[in-house]
């Protein structure tokens, strides 16, 4: 156990080492770079140079290091770079007003910041990606057993064996039940010898997954785990009927659980999501989609008869009604409101299946944004039918419901754009929608904004 406290600290200064040579090279790149914009920092390079490092520590201290933990997705740690490059040169750029020079370099400072967070954000990255090789490699793992093999035991098993980049090393289960003696390859004894086995094989961290009624052996494991400095997890036994992570919450003194964490209810981060769409929508309505709209138009009205524009009423936030526009890709039809489009479906025109496969087709959709019916990023609208229908046999369906509809989202940048076939392609999809409410951030939106853009111009195959 010590040792892989160790290495896990290893990491981290290793990563503060990595960190710190991004820092100093990209000034001094910069510096010689742009020489106008930096006249004022050669008299007092020394001060200058120990000023940019005393920040860099001040701000790893309010932002520390997160790359040798076991789970931690891409967007996650480009946000957490950024949070450290901005709060660095902010600092930075305050320590130098010190010395009279902060005024002169603002071009320079500007520079070097935008250079920062895409060569900063680039390294740990590239951190991440080593460490988990690494782990692969069965490195910089930790030793685990789990208390109890049940129906939670052999989930947190599944989840832990399924990919080893997480660096867990799972040696074995404990449970009073001798029966399991015969069938599992890697039972390792009974309750009572788990203090035993701990001490004389370095375990860095139990699991313990009995249900509620075997409170003494949790209460007795628990102080032998704090006795003895190894972190001591508790899978509760609800688990087996709530399937989902649970997010605490305390009333004063009382503990209580919510289904689901919702970043989107924080009035910041909405205000965030929001000045974010009007500026983006604003930005694609004033530049690109007049000439879209004459060009688009153009062939629309050459190759069927009827309006430019497609109109239907779409299920929105709360369940709310609205009119979601789009370019129109088939001709004039009854079923436009019953029936979703299909492959070769013989309603499509030809510049309207071009549309479809390219994503062109939603871009009238930015007026929605504009107004507030939707999101630039979100779980897409559905047809009033397929709410009516979905609802009543998918238990989480209208959960989607609780943030604004988008023109894009973590379903359709992850394999479930188009016609829903099945009941399991629909369930797939809200599977993915209620996971982007639950872990949304500013940087997942323009992750899949970034994906959607890559994927209008490669084509979509599930987009008809």
């Amino acid at each position: 156990m010590e040792s892989n406290k160790k290495r896990g600290y290893l990491i981290q200064w290793l990563v503060g080492t990595g960190d710190l040579l991004v820092v100093n090279g990209l000034f001094f790149l910069v510096y010689s770079l742009f020489g106008d914009y930096t006249q004022a920092i050669y008299p007092k390079m020394r001060e200058v140079i120990l000023l940019l490092n005393f920040c860099y520590f001040f701000s790893v201290y309010f932002v520390p290091i997160q790359l040798h933990k076991s789970v931690i997705f891409l967007e996650k740690i480009v946000q957490r770079a950024l949070l450290m490059v901005t709060f660095l040169i902010i600092l930075f750029a305050t320590c130098l007003m010190f010395l009279d020079i902060g005024d002169e370099l603002a071009r320079f400072l500007l520079l070097y910041y935008l250079s920062l967070v895409v060569f900063f954000s680039l390294w740990r990255i590239i951190v991440r990606v080593t460490l988990k090789i690494y782990r692969k490699k069965g490195y910089n793992f930790k030793r685990i057993i789990i208390v109890g093999a049940g129906k939670n035991g052999m989930e947190l098993l599944r989840i832990m064996k399924e990919d080893m980049a997480y660096g867990f090393n799972v040696m074995g289960f404990f449970d009073d039940n001798l029966a399991l003696k015969d069938v599992l390859p890697n039972y390792l004894g009974m309750t009572h010898e788990v203090e035993r086995f701990v001490l004389n094989h370095d375990v860095d961290e139990i699991y313990y997954t009995l249900p509620g009624t075997q409170d003494q052996k949790m209460l007795r494991l628990l102080n032998f785990s704090e006795k003895h400095m190894i972190r001591f997890y508790i899978v509760p036994e609800f688990y087996r009927i709530v399937k989902k992570s649970m997010i605490m919450q305390v009333m004063e003194s009382v503990p209580l659980l919510t289904v689901r964490r919702e970043p989107l209810q924080a009035a910041y981060n909405r205000v965030l999501k929001r000045v974010f769409d009007i500026v983006f929508s604003l930005g694609v309505l004033l530049t690109i989609y007049p000439v879209m709209y004459v060009i688009v138009g153009i062939l629309i009205k050459i190759s069927s008869p009827g309006p430019i524009l497609f109109k239907q009423k779409r299920t929105g936030i709360y369940g709310e009604e609205f009119n979601c526009y789009k370019f129109r890709t088939m001709r004039v039809n009854q079923q436009a409101d019953l029936v979703q489009a299909r492959e070769d479906d013989p309603r499509k025109t030809k510049i309207g299946d071009f549309m479809r496969r390219t994503n062109l087709d939603e871009f009238p959709q930015f007026v929605n944004v504009l107004v507030g019916d939707m999101s630039v990023v979100g779980p897409r609208p559905h047809m009033l039918k397929h709410t009516e229908q979905y609802s009543a046999i998918i238990d989480k369906y209208m959960v989607r419901h609780l943030v604004k509809p988008g023109l894009t989202g973590w379903a359709q940048v992850t394999g479930y754009r188009g016609e829903t076939k099945t009941l399991e392609q629909m369930e797939g999809r809200v599977k993915r929608d209620v996971w982007y409410l639950e872990n949304w951030s500013f940087f997942l939106d323009l992750k899949i904004i970034v994906v959607t853009v890559c994927n209008m111009f490669t084509g979509e195959r599930n987009a008809y």
